[in-house]
């Protein structure tokens, strides 16, 4: 009989086990970035035609509005921009360029397990394959609840540094502080120059509050990007002006998805591609100098 009820045991513990690595996941993000100040921004651009204006609307609503896939299982995930065919002229280098900044442009891999991620990107014509370890986000928790598709979520929050390199953080300079730095130029032609030049007139913000909603009917340690860490898959993300909300969850989806990191391009950590990324905006910022802000970033988005 001992030996019936130990073999019980061990099958029970086989087939759990089992289950557990079989287990896996699908969640649809919808991930839409406030535009809000920068069509202010365009606006009061006397040098952009109502043609010019639209098309940039049209290509930033492009660039700030996606959707993105999450495969996981109970130890690691993957988050990728759905795949969409480009209208013609849509798909431009500038474009390419520009989603690089945007949270997407590549596979983002997280093994909770492990506690690292790998993310494959393609920026200005290089394949990068950043390798680190995962961000620990000090999160709180709060008692507020709500329901999201049908699953009951809890609330915690978090205060993360803004990220350099990407474009969802920046925000347009104020006005009284861009009158500030045009008081102190030595001399007209660079105030009039810092007066039309896009990147000039918009700045990072230091840091960055966060509230997720998780549910733990969903009892996995996942989230979309580089979000982790709360005891529920995480269905809705507001950072700053980016709102990433779960629009669809399919739990052991019929058609299983290989769970894998990447190994294309070369292999280089988050703060080496930081500073490859920054130093490739601050030439971008140097080229626009003198040029007509709104006029400039048409042109380059075209390209």
């Amino acid at each position: 009989m001992k030996k019936i009820v130990i073999s019980f045991v061990l099958i029970l513990s086989f087939l759990s086990s089992y289950a557990q690595k079989d287990f896996q996941g699908l969640a649809v993000y919808e991930s839409k970035t406030s535009t809000t100040d920068f069509k202010k921004r365009f606006e009061g651009n006397k040098e952009m035609t109502p043609d010019m204006q639209k098309m940039i609307e049209e290509r930033m609503k492009k660039m700030f509005e996606k959707t993105f896939i999450l495969n996981f299982d109970k130890q690691a995930s993957i988050y990728k921009e759905e795949e969409k065919l480009d209208s013609p002229g849509q798909g431009g280098g500038g474009m390419r360029v520009m989603s690089s900044f945007m949270g997407g442009g590549g596979t983002y891999y997280k093994n909770v397990k492990d506690r690292n991620y790998t993310v494959d990107k393609e920026f200005m014509g290089k394949e990068f394959l950043i390798k680190d370890s995962l961000v620990t986000y000090n999160w709180v928790m709060e008692s507020e609840s709500r329901q999201i598709g049908g699953y009951t979520c809890y609330k915690a929050t978090t205060v993360i540094p803004a990220s350099k390199t990407d474009f969802r953080n920046f925000r347009p300079k104020r006005e009284e502080d861009k009158k500030k730095e045009i008081n102190s130029d030595s001399t007209k032609t660079e105030s009039k120059e810092k007066k039309t030049n896009f990147m000039e007139d918009i700045e990072l913000p230091k840091e960055i509050s966060v509230t997720a909603w998780y549910t733990p009917e969903i009892p996995v340690n996942q989230g979309p990007e580089g979000y982790w860490g709360l005891p529920g898959l995480i269905l809705e993300v507001n950072d700053g002006k980016t709102i990433i909300l779960c629009s669809k969850v399919v739990l052991n989806p019929k058609d299983k998805v290989e769970i894998k990191a990447s190994n294309n391009g070369k292999a280089i950590s988050q703060k080496d591609y930081d500073e490859t990324v920054t130093k490739k905006m601050e030439e971008f910022r140097q080229m626009n100098q003198g040029q007509g802000g709104g006029r400039s970033f048409e042109m380059r988005m075209n390209r």
